[in-house]
This record gives structure tokens, C-alpha cells and sequence, in this order.
């Protein structure tokens, strides 16, 4: 019995440096990538994974040894449970736990998944007893050419995969080239533009110009207040002065002629 309990004993000394180790390990490869990721090279990443991969193979060997004993068979059981803040379970789990009550240990002496975790895994187990053998081969087989495939190209050389992405870029093409044909005959020659002209006959001795815009108002003839019945246009005769305003033009013939003058097309002015 005594020497069952030295073999535990030296097996739990033993995997809590080993873990140790791993913790240290760990905390210096975050601090590498919190502090010095402008300074780490990836050969420097991989060393660290190497490391800690190392660690825990060292740790799974120590578990397997016949000499070590069955973790599995050994019950842990809670002799003390209390609310109050335990200052050496604190300083034992660097302040991780501080209080050992009945709310944290279920957490932390749990030798099962949660129950949630547990309805997944037996939900995962049922969805793979459904399938059949041919379906669940052919899945197998995709998978794995879908890996050797994965593989096959990150195990090529880096010149042969730019060489690669080099020839794609010059063969895809950015741009129709019936669309810039057809642009630059336009510009260049008018080819397929539409000669459109405003309708109504070109002015005499202006070739090039069509009339005034249609839709707008034209000169109007204005009566003089107080004239009689004497009419006068745009390009008629001047008409005569009211009395008793000498040199003053009619109201009239201002509005006549700041609507004439606004209709106008800008090319016929």
C-alpha cells in the first residue's frame, strides 16, 4: 500500500513539473507575439511550436509508462468547502483560484463534458450511425483528394505557384474589347453616333444653325397706351414718345423686349 502511494506520489511530482514547463513555455511565446512580433521570424514561431510540441509528447509518454499509475482509478474528493478566500489555494494557482466553494467545484472537479457538450457528441454519433457504408466511403474519399490536393500544392516550390498566379493574371483579361473598339470608333471617327437636327429649315447665310428653340415665347406686336392703333415689332419703326414723359420708354416695350431678348436661342443672339 505504501509503495503504491511513493509511486503516486513521485508520478504527481513528476507531471507537475513536466506541466510546468509547458506553462513556462507557453508564457514566453505569448509574450514573444504580444511584445516582440516585429522582431519574430517565422523559424522562431516554429521553434516555439516544436518546444511545446515536444513537452507534451514528453508529458503523454510519462502518462503511458507501466510504471506510472492509473490516473483514471484515483477519486479526488472536496474534504473542505467554504466561501471565504483561501490565501494558500490562491498563491498554489497564482490567484486563478481564490475561493474553493460550491459554485467552482463542479467546474474544476469535473471528470465529464458538460451536458451540453455531451447532447452534441451523441447528436454527431447519431447523424454518423445513419449513414451508410457507400455513402460514408465516397465522403472518405473526397476528403482525402481534397488533402492530397491541399498538400500537393503547398508542397510545391513558392517559384512555381508565382509562376502560376503570374500566368492567371495574364490571361485574364480586365476589359471587353468590343466595348473599347466601339468607344474609340466613336471618339475617334463618329462611328455609330446618331445625327439627330432640331427640325425647321436652316436660316439663310447661317449654315450650321437650326432655328430657335421651339416651345418658347416669340416677339410679340405691342400696342403703345394711349397711341391709337399704331403696332410696332422688334425691327419696326421706333415708337413715338408719351406725353409729358420725355426721353422714358412705355412700360410695355421693356416687358416686350426682356421676353424677346430671353427667348432667343444662345447661338441666335
Amino acid at each position: 500500500m505504501k509503495l503504491k502511494e511513493k509511486q503516486l506520489e513521485a508520478s504527481v511530482e513528476s507531471l507537475i513539473s513536466r506541466v510546468a514547463h509547458v506553462k513556462n513555455a507557453l508564457h514566453s511565446f505569448i509574450y514573444k507575439l504580444e511584445n516582440e512580433y516585429e522582431r519574430l521570424t517565422w523559424p522562431s514561431v516554429l521553434d516555439n511550436f516544436a518546444l511545446l510540441s515536444g513537452q507534451l509528447n514528453t508529458i503523454n509518454k510519462l502518462l503511458k509508462n507501466e510504471k506510472t499509475p492509473s490516473f483514471r482509478n484515483q477519486v479526488i474528493i472536496p474534504l473542505l468547502l467554504s466561501p471565504d478566500r483561501d490565501e494558500d489555494l490562491a498563491k498554489l494557482t497564482e490567484q486563478r483560484v481564490p475561493v474553493f466553494s460550491h459554485e467552482i467545484v463542479p467546474d474544476y472537479l469535473r471528470t465529464k463534458p458538460d451536458p451540453e457538450v455531451e447532447e452534441q457528441e451523441k447528436q454527431l454519433s447519431a447523424d454518423a450511425a445513419r449513414i451508410g457504408p457507400e455513402v460514408a466511403q465516397k465522403q472518405i474519399q473526397a476528403l482525402n483528394k481534397l488533402c492530397s490536393n491541399l498538400l500537393e500544392k503547398l508542397n510545391n516550390p513558392r517559384d512555381d505557384r508565382d509562376a502560376e498566379s503570374a500566368t492567371m493574371r495574364q490571361n485574364k483579361s480586365s476589359f471587353n474589347p468590343a466595348d473599347t473598339n466601339a468607344l474609340v470608333g466613336a471618339v475617334a471617327f463618329g462611328k455609330g453616333l446618331s445625327k439627330c437636327r432640331p427640325p425647321g429649315p436652316v436660316a439663310p447665310g447661317h449654315p450650321g444653325q437650326g432655328p430657335m428653340m421651339s416651345g418658347g415665347p416669340t416677339l410679340q406686336q405691342v400696342t403703345i397706351g394711349g397711341g391709337g392703333s399704331q403696332q410696332a415689332g422688334m425691327g419696326g419703326p421706333v415708337a413715338p414718345q408719351q406725353q409729358g414723359q420725355p426721353g422714358k420708354m412705355p412700360s410695355s416695350i421693356k416687358t416686350n423686349i426682356k421676353s424677346a431678348s430671353g427667348s432667343m436661342h444662345p447661338y441666335n443672339r
